[in-house]
């Protein structure tokens, strides 16, 4: 079984011993060893880790991902092989795309499967929620018609270039963003301030545990698209931006929802009061969401006829849109199975 390492202690060592990852506390005492073929990747969300040089070497070798966040979930650097920028005429086709039929193809697709996703979200807690109110059922049932609506909106949309139409998509996804968030706003409780969705800024719990959920997706779509040779800053939906992994973000719409909403959303109404520390997540509580996240990952869904882990699917996908690109077969979506 392979695991995620999460370092999130300040003054820990990750060090090699033979075939082992060793990991030592600020008092240099072994706290565990993980043989490397084991590890999944490593995840390093405290200032004052150090990772040597052997440890980065086996890393690559065994084709572990490293990542760096910080301590709002927002990754600011990773370690990966130079071998994955290798597939040229995977990232060829990608960015040819954006000027032709492809991206506009593709960028529905990604705001088709978010509305779907929100949709059937919403579903699940209408069907789930113990609380049989009249007027919080009447809510889930328009919202569930404002955003069938919104997918019906996408359909009509037509354009050449991703240029042409990314605008129209941008304010039906906004639109629909709008509902379902409103939704979410009914089943927190009032205490924990959450006013609509907020990204970098946050101060209330359940939007800095959204935001630290949505990083920890954001690794995974990471190594994903690496692995299949596609280019992580060639975005359609968001724009360039220097540093700004756009396609990345273009493809987690397809998995916020089932991944990240239904997670933390969850953990909230059954009661889970983050720890705060100065208008940021406690360790203690970070750590939670992250194992939180991690299980649900490793959680199976139907796909493709069979059941797979969401990770696993995460990949497929990836697989699936540089195939996509490369003209060798249709992109279908990743659809929920609420």
């Amino acid at each position: 079984m392979f695991v995620q390492v999460v370092i999130d202690e300040y003054g820990y060592a990750l060090r090699k011993t033979s075939e082992r990852l060793v990991i030592r506390d600020r008092e240099k005492k072994v706290v565990q060893e993980i043989p490397f073929f084991q590890v999944d990747d490593v995840v390093i969300s405290s200032k004052g880790v150090s990772i040597s040089s052997d440890v980065v070497e086996k890393c690559i070798e065994n084709g572990i991902h490293i990542h760096f966040l910080s301590n709002r979930g927002e990754p600011f650097a990773k370690v990966v092989s130079p071998f994955l920028q290798a597939t040229v005429a995977t990232r060829r086709a990608q960015i040819q795309a954006y000027n032709d039929e492809r991206g506009v193809k593709v960028s529905k697709h990604f705001v088709r499967a978010k509305i779907r996703a929100q949709a059937s979200l919403v579903k699940y807690w209408a069907k789930n929620r113990r609380d049989k109110n009249e007027n919080l059922q009447a809510m889930f049932q328009t919202a569930i018609s404002n955003l069938e609506h919104k997918l019906d909106e996408l359909e009509e949309i037509k354009g050449a270039s991703v240029d042409e139409v990314r605008g129209t998509l941008m304010s039906v996804e906004g639109r629909a963003a709008f509902a379902y968030w409103e939704v979410v706003k009914c089943l927190v409780h009032p205490d924990l301030g959450f006013q609509g969705r907020e990204h970098r800024g946050a101060s209330d719990p359940v939007n800095l545990a959204l935001n630290y959920g949505y990083g920890c997706l954001k690794n995974e779509i990471s190594k994903a698209v690496l692995l299949a040779g596609l280019e992580e800053c060639a975005g359609f939906l968001h724009v360039d931006r220097s540093g700004r992994p756009s396609f990345v973000l273009d493809f987690m719409e397809e998995f916020r929802q089932p991944v990240v909403d239904r997670t933390v959303l969850s953990m909230f109404t059954k009661g889970f009061a983050p720890k705060m520390e100065e208008e940021a997540l406690h360790v203690e509580s970070r750590r939670v969401i992250a194992q939180e996240i991690r299980e649900r990952l490793e959680s199976k869904d139907r796909y493709e006829g069979k059941k797979y882990q969401l990770k696993t699917i995460i990949q497929r996908q990836a697989y699936h849109l540089a195939t996509y690109f490369r003209g060798e077969r249709e992109y279908r979506p990743f659809v929920w199975s609420w």
